[in-house]
């Protein structure tokens, strides 16, 4: 951890809402001056979409159907945990893109990749406020790695497992085109890496944001939409509220129809996610910055 180069990362697994964190965070960013240096999950994959594809392959072949993007071997967790460590020490490190689409594609012409691929390694951009980490393993932990030890900032978003599912079907039946038998194959074989190394970090994280529907989700594979934010509650927990100088009274005053449900714990309607998280984060983050100011003045 450190004062000087503050590491922040947000981590959840896909389709769980990390993005609404990311736009918080970016308005923050613009409001208060701060310029980070700004790192994707999806980066670190070990492999690009044609490769994982055949390593999942290879891997059922030789009896592994659990392999995943959510597991250590389809993922460089040594080097995510190398760029921590590095900026945190000296406001340095490498990154690379991982190119989505189309879109992405265009952005990175210059490059010549084609969607699915990476952007090769290049250095991180010089003078930067603090490193901004979005992805599924910002606090991953394992015999070999501690990721998490050098964030200084932690933030965890999990919907409900059933609420994370219906996001999964309906996105990749609706735009990807695969079946619902297929998705649900997809769930079941990165259920191990699940298990192992996504849901763990959550006990590490600072503040967690968990959003829970309130209309049936009991059987996600039949449900044709997802829930809205407005069909939701989030459910805020702090893990030492003490330590980052939350104000409950000023949250409860400020989020109409808010209320807390344990002495950390504090729950706002899902329509406020945007803000609860922009008033939460707001302070945390001008601390941090006096911070470091101290530091370099």
């Amino acid at each position: 951890m450190s004062k000087k180069h503050p590491v922040i990362a947000i981590t959840g697994s896909s389709g769980a809402g990390t993005s609404t964190v990311r736009e918080a965070f970016e308005h923050i960013f613009r409001r208060d001056n701060i310029m980070p240096a700004v790192i994707e999950g999806d980066s670190y994959h070990r492999y690009s979409r044609v490769e994982m594809k055949k390593a999942m392959e290879d891997a059922a072949l030789k009896g592994n159907n659990t392999f995943s993007h959510f597991g250590p071997d389809a993922n460089l967790f040594e080097e995510l945990e190398e760029c921590f460590s590095s900026y945190g020490e000296t406001g340095t490190g490498k990154r690379r893109f991982y190119v989505h689409n189309d879109e992405d594609a265009e952005s990175f012409k210059h490059y010549g990749v084609k969607p699915g691929e990476f952007t090769p390694w290049e250095p991180l951009p010089a003078n930067t406020d603090l490193l901004f980490y979005e992805g599924l393993h910002g606090c991953v932990c394992t015999s070999l790695i501690n990721v998490a030890q050098f964030a200084d900032l932690k933030i965890g978003v999990v919907p409900v497992i059933n609420l994370e599912w219906i996001q999964k079907i309906h996105r990749d039946t609706q735009t990807r085109g695969y079946s619902e038998k297929e998705v649900m194959g997809t769930i079941l074989r990165r259920m191990h890496d699940y298990v192992h190394y996504i849901v763990p970090q959550f006990k590490l994280t600072d503040i967690n944001f968990q959003r829970v529907p309130v209309v049936d989700t009991s059987d996600p594979i039949i449900a044709r939409d997802i829930p809205t934010l407005d069909e939701s509650l989030v459910v805020i927990r702090f893990k030492k509220p003490d330590r980052f100088k939350i104000d409950f009274p000023f949250l409860l005053r400020m989020i109409k129809d808010s209320w807390m449900s344990r002495r950390n714990t504090i729950v706002v309607p899902g329509g406020k996610m945007g803000l609860a998280m922009e008033l939460i984060m707001a302070p945390i983050l001008r601390r941090i910055m006096e911070d470091r100011r101290s530091l370099t003045v």
